[in-house]
């Protein structure tokens, strides 16, 4: 019979701006001497919110984790393109943004809910002949990629303050928020980008579970298993 201790389970953690997933991981790997930690389902660094982290024997559970469904809330800015469609990129192109109505947005919602093809951005960890998109386009190469199928189960609008269109959706896992930021400014002809995402659900964890990193950080090592859930709880958690 194996035997799990307190440190084998999943830590959420509401990540912040400016760190990559991998630096998270890092961090809590070295400050408190953990031999394994993993996290599933990857967030850019412009975006803030649930990271799960799996910790110890839970890393066995990564790759089931991270085909969970997600859920986010951001904000699109409408009438710039950028070359990463977010707000880390570089403007390539401005438009005028036309005086678009809730109508006219909700229409253009609608386009997206249900199963789309996405085609990936070259400023992603996506491998094409065994390199990483974004070094390829780190020297300006952009190579062909094929479409992905993914699926929007709910896309609402939240609010409207143009150029800004805050939303809010739940997705299936390998969903580009920025692509489909993107391709809604090229729908309502304008051009777009993703100016903020939070990640708010990954299966059945929330955001409101989550503790910040520097919380987690100023947390005594003895204490940490007050916020790390069970390896065994979290596997009666998982889809079957």
């Amino acid at each position: 019979m194996i035997e799990f201790t307190p440190f084998d389970g999943v830590l959420l953690v509401d990540k912040p701006a400016a760190w990559t997933s991998h630096d998270v991981v890092a961090k809590v790997r070295a400050h408190f001497g953990f031999k394994k930690v993993g996290h599933c389902g990857t967030l850019d660094p412009m975006a803030t919110g649930l990271l799960v982290l799996v910790l110890g024997r839970a890393t066995r559970l990564s790759e089931k984790l991270t085909s969970d469904d997600k859920g986010y809330e951001g904000t699109i800015l409408l009438g710039v393109t950028t070359n990463t469609e977010d707000a880390d990129g570089e403007a390539i192109e401005t438009k005028p943004v036309p005086p678009l109505t809730e109508a006219d947005l909700q229409a253009a919602f609608q386009k997206f809910r249900g199963d789309i093809y996405q085609t990936p951005p070259m400023v992603s960890a996506i491998k094409y002949q065994g390199r990483p998109l974004y070094k390829l386009a780190r020297k300006g190469i952009e190579v062909v990629r094929e479409p992905r199928l993914v699926h929007i189960y709910d896309l609402r609008l939240i609010a409207t303050e143009l150029p800004r269109v805050k939303f809010q959706m739940s997705c299936s896992k390998g969903t580009y928020v920025r692509t489909l930021a993107a391709d809604i400014g090229r729908d309502l002809g304008c051009g777009a980008h993703l100016s903020e995402l939070r990640r708010t659900a990954a299966g059945s964890f929330k955001l409101e579970q989550a503790h910040t990193l520097e919380q987690i950080l100023a947390k005594p090592r003895a204490e940490l298993p007050q916020w790390i859930m069970p390896i065994l709880e979290v596997a009666r958690l998982m889809k079957p």
